[in-house]
């Protein structure tokens, strides 16, 4: 009835296999050691020369400076389930992991050890900082590593890459020089974000918007009825002005466009131009441009032909001539607005003023747009091929509603800065001659060589290195059997706060690369991990979780199972650790069941029995376990984790462990050939459902499986397949069976009896698909048999069957009778104000539909609470 492949037999002795597993169970004694056996028997080890079907995903490269955090985790986690099943339904599996070389970050790091003996990079020169750079890789860098272990991520440890290694240093030159002999590499002087303490341009991605207390200050440009009033929260940039700019349809300034008015402070004239780009509604419908010192600025600079002057050095320092030279940009700001007043040229002042700052996200100091030249990648042709390729569906984005996202990003993508002025990177390999020659150099090429040749002395973008993931670490440019077996990647998961940076260089590069094949089929996009609040995890907020405290006091598989369960296509994980301590109880109750089942002689030997031979309770689970298999199949292929994680959850305790098990006491208690049977369909029950929960939870699974099976590892075992197998006479049955058990429970605890204190009761079970289960329902009721005399104080009559308890001397019935009558007094009040509003034909009429249903759905609960609580009422026993 279900695939039961890759098993060799339990032993036949009741009780000996649970004998080998501890009563509790314990992750720290188990975790470690089966991840290294795991590693050592090869089961993560990727065959280029199989003929299996591949299975291809890549570890988005943590950088070499971090460590495991939630996002870390929660993303590794969500991977490592896709990977393992795939490796159980036969495919040859890769999951190829990695590292960063993290430019910025990295150097960082290096010049703070440096700075501690008293020491700058410049004290050693580049040769010898780049040599430590590698040196403290080798002995602190990929700490992460034996983290992901911890997690029991199943990469294949063999292919791991370097983003600087010799096969990827070699991938980045190639695709350099291709880039630049088709023109699609550029030098040129443009506005960059510019990081004054790291001393380098950096990427939109390593800008953190945040809001700043600034100032807000309007100053008149020119006297009298030639004067343009602008506002500004960088006072300091007026030194650099060449312009102020209208729109062109503004009556108000139409007089000035042409005109020349005088900049304060500088002497100068400059222009009143007329540009689109101006707002005439905002502020005074006027703004100075500073070409040199902002990215809008620049452009309109551009259109009309305007100098640009730069104000401030590297350390955003002014370098402008007067009184201001030399002074910090921030003091150069109060300077200046001091000057101007004086001058009363400052028309208002507004303090605090909040707005949006750029930090860079390394060392949080404030962004300085500035001009600089740098290397450029032209960007619309492999854009417009990135587009393309999901428009024409040979790449999906899941979830769907991302694609917007992603078309707003790649149809309007600026040309990317891919330059650094860094030391530790993959510097870019042109050489300047004496004589204004330039040379780009590939990989199997000499430089040029002789008096006065230099190379560029600035490093690559970490991302251009990144860019080229997907197939650099298969072996590109060399045509290996690695990029031709696993390229293209199958699917990409990752975060959709990167799906601009990461992702879409991906796209831009490989499908370049390689000759119009994208990277991957899928993109599966998740949401940032978040504390239970929904807010977001920073140092600031002191909510930041290290995940290895959690899998120290709860397990992987808890923490693992934790995220999984959260994680919804493209939407942020909320996760406390009540949820993992939850999650670690699911593990305990999986090791509990299966332990029990083994000492009850639980097995998978032989085949199972034929459906006429079955109980209904064995026909039904069997029904519902293949249904699960149906629904997670499905589940997984729509990368729904916390649908399937639901799923497995609810089958697993639910309806193995709460209900077929306690069903199948009574049955195995009374022994013969049905008990033999029970012990069959248990073992299917429990391998099966072992090898769906396996990818989530791959530590408790493989303990277990290898314990009830005798086989090898679960890792290596065939994925279930959905026989087909459904008895819906059988489902109904046991579901009749449940009504009666849930209620008559629910009346047991309305009535204050505890839940293992016995009752005597009779059942009328006559007519009922319920008679062969009287000894079953006894059990999970606490129902004794009536003796003589028997007087029934209480009847409930359920799904045909009538269950009468003799409940006297159990409870206060007075005392009961009040309570319940207080509960039915509400209910009632409920049901009358909710009928009023649904009543009223003028609230109808107003109320949006979300609204009315919810007070249907009140008046709902409340009418099933009357004849709930009226019920027990007239349950009790008469005074």
């Amino acid at each position: 009835m279900t695939d039961t492949t890759n098993q060799r037999p339990a032993s036949t002795h009741p009780g000996d296999d649970a004998a080998t597993l501890p009563t509790t169970y314990a992750p720290a004694d188990v975790e470690g050691e089966l991840y290294e056996r795991w590693v050592e028997r090869g089961y993560f080890t990727a065959d280029a020369k199989s003929e299996k079907p591949p299975y291809t995903i890549v570890i988005p490269p943590p950088n070499v400076t971090g460590s495991l955090h939630l996002g870390h985790a929660f993303e590794h986690t969500l991977i490592d389930a896709l990977v393992r099943r795939k490796r159980m339904q036969g495919y040859e599996a890769l999951w190829q992991p990695g590292m960063d070389h993290a430019g910025i970050a990295t150097q960082n790091v290096v010049e703070r050890e440096l700075a501690k003996e008293g020491k700058s990079r410049h004290d050693l020169g580049r040769e010898a900082f780049v040599e430590r750079v590698w040196q403290w890789k080798a002995e602190s860098g990929g700490q992460i590593s034996g983290q992901m272990r911890r997690l029991g991520d199943g990469v294949d440890w063999s292919r791991e890459r370097f983003t600087m290694d010799e096969g990827l240093s070699q991938a980045v030159q190639t695709i350099f020089k291709k880039l630049y002999d088709d023109e699609l590499i550029y030098r040129a002087e443009r506005i960059i974000n510019w990081c004054p303490r790291c001393l380098t341009a950096i990427s939109d991605i390593e800008v953190e918007y945040q809001d700043d207390d600034g100032e807000l200050v309007s100053i008149r440009y020119g006297e009298g009825d030639a004067s343009i009033v602008v506002a500004t929260t960088r006072a300091e940039t007026m030194l650099g002005d060449t312009a102020v700019a209208v729109h062109p349809e503004d009556e108000r300034y139409k007089h000035l466009v042409g005109t020349e008015i005088e900049l304060p402070l500088t002497g100068r004239r400059i222009p009143v131009v007329a540009d689109a780009h101006v707002d005439p509604e905002f502020g005074t419908g006027a703004v100075k441009v500073t070409p040199a010192h902002d990215p809008n600025d620049f452009e309109i600079g551009q259109r009309h032909n305007l100098p640009a002057v730069a104000v401030m050095d590297e350390h955003a320092v002014i370098t402008a001539h007067g009184p201001f030279l030399g002074l910090d940009r921030l003091e150069a700001r109060s300077a200046i607005v001091a000057a101007l007043r004086a001058e009363g040229r400052i028309v208002a002042e507004k303090r605090p003023y909040v707005h949006s700052v750029g930090h860079c996200s390394r060392c949080k100091t404030t962004i300085e747009p500035r001009l600089s030249m740098q290397w450029w990648v032209k960007v619309g042709p492999l854009a417009k091929a990135a587009g393309d390729a999901v428009r024409d569906g040979k790449v999906k984005i899941h979830p769907q509603e991302m694609e917007k996202r992603y078309f707003d990003w790649v149809d309007n993508l600026h040309d990317w800065c891919i330059s650094r002025q860094l030391w530790w990177g993959h510097r870019i390999p042109v050489w300047y001659g004496p004589n204004g020659e330039v040379v780009c150099v590939g990989p199997d090429e000499q430089p040029p060589a002789g008096e006065g040749w230099h190379q560029d002395t600035d490093v690559l973008d970490t991302w251009f290195s990144s860019g080229l993931w997907p197939f650099s670490t298969l072996g590109w440019p060399e045509q290996t059997e690695s990029l031709a077996k696993f390229y293209p990647n199958s699917v990409l998961v990752t975060g959709y706060d990167i799906l601009f940076f990461w992702v879409a260089r991906m796209m831009m590069f490989g499908l370049y690369a390689m000759d119009g094949t994208p990277p991957f089929h899928t993109i599966a996009l998740h949401g940032m991990v978040r504390d239970q609040n929904g807010k977001k995890m920073s140092k600031s907020f002191g909510n930041v979780v290290n995940p290895l405290d959690w899998m120290d006091k709860y397990g992987s598989d808890a923490l693992r199972f934790t995220l999984a369960r959260g994680a919804n296509p493209g939407v942020d994980v909320p996760i406390g650790e009540d949820w993992v301590q939850a999650a670690r109880n699911f593990a305990n109750k999986i090791w509990n069941a299966t332990r029990f089942a083994l000492m009850n002689g639980a097995t998978v030997e032989g085949p199972l029995p034929a459906p006429e031979e079955l109980t209904a309770t064995d026909r039904w689970i069997l029904s519902r376990l293949n249904s699960t298999v149906a629904e997670v199949d499905a589940l997984y292929d729509d990368y729904q984790f916390s649908k399937l994680s639901e799923a497995l959850y609810h089958f697993a305790w639910d309806e193995v462990f709460d209900w077929y098990v306690e069903l199948s006491k009574t049955t195995l208690a009374k022994g013969g050939p049905q008990a033999d049977a029970v012990r069959r369909v248990l073992g299917e029950v429990l391998d099966v459902t072992l090898r769906l929960l396996h990818p989530i939870v791959p530590f408790v699974t493989d303990t277990l499986w290898t314990t009830l099976t005798g086989a090898e590892s679960v890792v290596i075992a065939d994925w279930p397949q959905d026989s087909g197998y459904r008895d819906a006479a059988a489902e109904a049955e046991i579901a009749t069976l449940q009504q009666v058990v849930t209620e008559v429970r629910r009346f047991r605890s309305d009535q204050g009896l505890k839940p293992g204190q016995k009752v005597p009761a009779r059942l009328d079970l006559a007519g009922t698909v319920l008679a062969v289960h009287e000894d079953a329902i006894r059990s999970l009721l606490r129902l004794t048999v009536p003796e003589e005399g028997f007087t029934a104080t209480a009847s409930l009559p359920v799904a045909g069957a009538t269950v009468a308890l003799d409940l006297s001397g159990t409870i206060d019935v007075a005392a009961e009778r009040k309570r319940l009558a207080k509960d039915l007094a509400a209910a009632e009040k409920e049901k009358t104000q909710t009928t009023a509003k649904l009543g009223n034909e003028a609230f109808l009429a107003k109320a949006p539909d979300d609204v009315v249903a919810k007070i249907r759905a009140r008046q709902e609960a409340a009418e099933a609470d009357i004849a709930r609580i009226t019920a027990q009422l007239a349950a009790l026993p008469q005074a």
